[in-house]
């Protein structure tokens, strides 16, 4: 394959619409590949929130996570529709090389076979633990947990990782089972870690050293005008989870009533936070929904920083050249593949995970020091500009292209 060839990649995710950073990345990389001329084709499962694709009549119907029944159940381990919208979409269309990225759940390893039948390359980027942990994080209860080593997944039932529940935790260690058997390590020719923290685990919890490359995620910062002025409040942005780091966060701010701070998104903490801080009357802090696109951006470039107190091993913190992007600093847990992004007292501060004491200094920190750190944000841009950029990203994925399809 020479440097110039034009590719038709099948990039697959469960999702053609933004839930999470691993969305945004998907339908980013859809769209780098495309500036550079080649022909991508999404594959994820329906649903009404769908962004329009000439594609989307092939998209199949993903498990009901929301009010599942027996059926659901089953699709949640073997999805045999997937299957069939897979072969159905080989039959009419030729595939140079299948760029997987969260196929599992909706899609599932159904979807592998049908694959290697076509002889068809495969890659998946790593967004997060799931090959070697039935509940994605390498957590327990909230705890660090690498019990099952990559591959006893059946600890993962007797320990009730899966939000204490027997039932849950059974049905995620059977599917990681049945994942397993369908090729979701043998069956892949290379995979991407997005950090070489997520490398280095991968590696230590059993996959084989030369099938996983780094190549960290990237933003386009070109025609993304920064903030260079002091920023007025303080901005937490992402999953509202007790993983995340939340309750850290409202923690820290407890006592910091001349402080702003807004937290935007959603997920299953979000009802606990707001209880907390109607009862004790916290009206410094505030959620306010789901945001995207021009409204996120606009409360990204007003902020003094952005807050990512994570409490687990994030891989690695798209949100973080977001803010950057935006020229805004970080402060950020020293955890996971944020360590590899953030320059600590250069762009951002990092600060023990779950410490609300050493979080709020550096906050406070920021406060009182609104023009250097609205420098600290310049810093971040540069870094943005400089180190994750869309063209060194492009030739880094092209790289791992080349070696696979050269095989």
């Amino acid at each position: 394959m020479s440097s110039t060839a034009v590719l038709r990649v099948l990039n697959i995710g469960q999702n053609y619409r933004v839930i999470g950073g691993a969305d945004v990345y998907f339908l980013a990389l859809e769209k780098l590949l495309r500036r550079f001329g080649h022909e991508v084709i999404p594959f994820a499962a329906t649903n009404p929130e769908n962004f329009p694709s000439e594609w989307s009549s092939f998209f199949p119907v993903g498990a009901d996570f929301d009010h599942p029944g027996p059926r659901d159940l089953f699709q949640y381990v073997y999805s045999f529709p997937a299957r069939a919208a897979m072969a159905r979409l080989l039959a009419s269309k030729e595939i140079d090389l299948a760029h997987l990225h969260i196929y599992y759940g909706k899609l599932t390893g159904s979807i592998l076979g049908t694959l290697r039948a076509k002889g068809i390359p495969m890659v998946q980027t790593l967004h997060e633990y799931k090959i070697v942990c039935p509940t994605y994080q390498l957590l327990a209860h909230g705890e660090i947990c690498q019990a099952c080593g990559g591959k006893a997944f059946w600890l993962a039932v007797r320990k009730r990782c899966n939000r204490g529940s027997l039932a849950r935790s059974f049905l995620s260690a059977v599917e990681s089972y049945a994942s397993r058997c369908c090729g979701n390590v043998s069956g892949i020719d290379h995979f991407i870690a997005v950090s070489d923290f997520v490398r280095n685990k991968m590696i230590e919890l059993g996959l084989p050293a030369e099938k996983v490359t780094t190549v960290h995620n990237f933003v386009d910062a070109n025609g993304t005008q920064p903030n260079r002025r002091p920023g007025e409040y303080f901005l937490y942005f992402g999953r509202i989870e007790r993983v995340k780091g939340i309750f850290t966060l409202i923690d820290t701010f407890r006592p910091l009533r001349d402080q702003r701070l807004f937290i935007v998104g959603g997920g299953s903490a979000q009802p606990e936070v707001e209880r907390i801080i109607k009862r004790e009357g916290l009206n410094h802090i505030r959620t306010i929904g789901f945001k995207v696109g021009i409204e996120l951006e606009n409360l990204i470039r007003r902020s003094i920083c952005t807050i990512t107190p994570s409490q687990w091993y994030e891989t690695f913190g798209l949100t973080l050249l977001e803010t950057f992007a935006l020229g805004r600093p970080v402060v950020v847990s020293s955890i996971g593949g944020m360590t590899e992004i953030v320059s600590d007292g250069v762009d951002g501060f990092l600060s023990p995970p779950g410490d609300a004491d050493a979080l709020r200094e550096k906050i406070l920190w920021m406060a009182a020091h609104r023009q250097e750190a609205a420098e600290m944000g310049m810093m971040g841009r540069r870094k943005v500009e400089e180190r994750f950029n869309p063209d060194m990203h492009y030739q880094k994925i092209i790289s791992v292209y080349r070696k696979v399809m050269g095989r």
